[in-house]
């Protein structure tokens, strides 16, 4: 009889329990297998950096361990990228050398460590892609044992580890330049880390704009998605971080007065030094007036906080502004700051410089809009509500408020010698029913000729942008011979180079039913109309003669032509 204790049942397993697992490469699966199940951490990004990431003297002026104490203000900004937080987009206006790439490459080091997932880092060209993976990710990698023990080294041979590709558990960084389309649409991405987009070309191998091709990679992720867009601004009216910081929330940093505790965020305006010694500088409170000296500075910006100023278009994007007044001690004093406008006075480009980097404003392009003074010594008086001599025919522009409907009415002459005849304001907003019966009525009013004719209305526009279904009600009502519903589109790649280049059929309501009714809109391109009023302005003193501004009470006479304004009157 044999040994019962020697005979294996063929339901039991002949490998016990601690020998499962015991083979080559049985760690590694278990733990890419684990980390599959871990949710996000509750760690943030600034806590992060705070605890594993060293600075490298290879790229940093300070090396050793990252404090976010350094430049408090980061602290939000990299918190917001953390998963634990719903913001999907934040934007990042600032002046150079604030800490700005150093937050995002925290960001990165987190995501390798913390949260894998693919990430897509964006540079303007590919070359400079390749020049920040050799100055500042290797770095980040090579400091970090967490990290470099994710991160296998770069290897020419090596396809998934090499210049501009870092392969980790769970997860790749694709590095790539704006100018390549290939390298933006080469895979979906949860992270996205668009450094300088205003450096950015107009297109990415003219296959569009290199921010809207990025952020297509990250779709797929929706609410999960984190895309970071940062830059020093360059030209107002060109900027892509001015344009994506206006439709944000625009936060600024409030710091306190050691003086008075009142908060306040800094201007440029505000810093005083006597001419000639930027040693003197102090910046003066507005609260109280009093001065306040450099060595302050560290204890306002650890009190420091970030208020949103405006209502977000979008509430998944936060937006930030900071110039270079922000800088900690030892970066960029006060001082230097004075010394670099001082040298900047009488130059164009120098003072441009100093706005965009230092300031984190964008410039004002002066020889794109016509002086303001030249339309001021160009007006004419004459009554209001009346024809002059030259007008041909009138047309009409409509916007729509809250309150009031406004109407501009434009008398035409020959090489589009224009005149502005009458302004009328319609009191009650689209929500009053008698509103819209006057505007219909001014449809059918005459203005006297200076010959002793009366002109009517040939031709209304009317914007969109408030109300639009009452506004496309009224405007199929009226008929499209002489009214047209209007939408203004900003942006570069939707331009063509006509003023309304594009229109669609849009439904309305009907009789206060379900049922709609189609009507046209027409697309206005609000670039183009810019351009065409400052050809107007400064083709020739043909052009100049024809061009008249009205100046009555019926205005606050404000002169806003293209990208420069200037206010007259009060």
């Amino acid at each position: 009889m044999s040994d019962p204790s020697s005979t294996t049942s063929p339901r039991s397993s002949p490998i016990s329990g601690d020998d499962a697992f015991d083979f080559d490469g049985a760690t590694e699966i278990l733990r890419a297998w684990g980390a599959g199940l871990t949710p996000d951490p509750d760690l943030t990004v600034s806590e992060w950096a705070d605890r594993h990431r060293m600075l490298s003297g290879r790229a940093s002026a300070e090396p050793g361990r990252y404090r976010t104490a350094r430049t408090p203000y980061m602290g939000e900004i990299m918190d917001r990228l953390s998963p634990g937080d719903p913001t999907q987009r934040i934007v990042f206006m600032k002046a150079a050398q604030v800490g700005a790439t150093e937050a995002g490459n925290n960001w990165i080091g987190f995501a390798i460590h913390q949260a894998p997932g693919p990430m897509l880092a964006v540079q303007p060209t590919v070359e400079l892609a390749k020049r920040n993976s050799r100055q500042r990710i290797d770095p980040l990698i090579d400091e970090s044992p967490e990290l470099r023990e994710r991160v296998k080294p770069a290897r020419s041979r090596d396809a998934g580890n090499t210049m501009l590709s870092k392969e980790f558990a769970g997860g790749i960084l694709i590095m790539t330049g704006a100018n390549s389309a290939v390298g933006l649409r080469s895979t979906p991405a949860r992270y996205i880390f668009l450094d300088e987009v205003d450096a950015y070309p107009a297109s990415a191998d003219e296959e569009g704009d290199p921010v809207t091709l990025a952020e297509a990679r990250s779709l797929t992720f929706a609410h999960r998605r984190k895309v970071f867009l940062v830059s020093t601004p360059t030209i107002r009216g060109l900027s892509r971080i001015e344009r994506e910081l206006e439709a944000s929330d625009q936060r600024r940093f409030f710091v306190p007065c050691p003086h008075c505790d009142a908060m306040q965020w800094l201007k440029f305006d505000r810093l005083r030094w006597e001419k000639g010694r930027p040693e003197t500088a102090e910046y003066l409170c507005e609260g109280c007036d009093g001065a306040i000296a450099e060595h302050h500075k560290t204890a306002m910006l650890e009190a420091g906080e970030w208020r949103a100023t405006a209502e977000p278009e979008d509430p998944g994007t936060v937006g930030y502004h900071l110039s270079a007044l922000y800088s900690p001690v030892g970066w960029l004093g006060w001082d230097r700051i004075a010394r670099a406008w001082e040298a900047a006075r009488g130059s164009d480009e120098a003072i441009k410089a100093f706005r965009n980097t230092i300031l984190g404003e964008t410039w004002v392009e002066s020889g794109e809009a016509p002086e303001w003074q030249r339309l001021h010594d160009r007006r004419e008086h004459w009554k209001p509500g009346t024809v002059p001599a030259g007008g041909l025919f009138l047309t009409a522009g409509a916007d729509v408020q809250k309150d009031r409907i406004e109407v501009d009415v434009w008398a035409w002459g020959r090489g589009l010698e224009s005149w502005l005849v009458d302004h009328v304001v319609i009191e009650g907003g689209p929500d009053r029913h008698d509103a819209w019966g006057e505007l219909t009525a001014l449809l059918g009013r005459s203005w006297p000729h200076a010959r002793g004719a009366h002109l009517t209305i040939a031709r209304l526009a009317i914007d969109t942008g408030y109300e639009a279904p009452a506004v496309y009600t009224w405007s199929r009502a009226q008929g499209y011979a002489q009214v047209a519903p209007v939408k203004g589109v900003e942006g570069f790649k939707r331009t063509k180079t006509r003023l309304f280049y594009e229109s669609e059929m849009v439904r309305c309501p009907f009789n206060r039913s379900t049922v709609s009714r189609l009507t046209t809109l027409r697309h206005t391109a609000k670039i183009v109309a810019r351009a065409f009023c400052h050809h107007l302005q400064s083709s020739g003193e043909a052009h100049i003669r024809r061009v008249r501004v009205l100046i009555d009470p019926l205005t606050d006479c404000v002169l806003t032509v293209g990208q420069a304004t200037k206010f007259l009157g009060r």
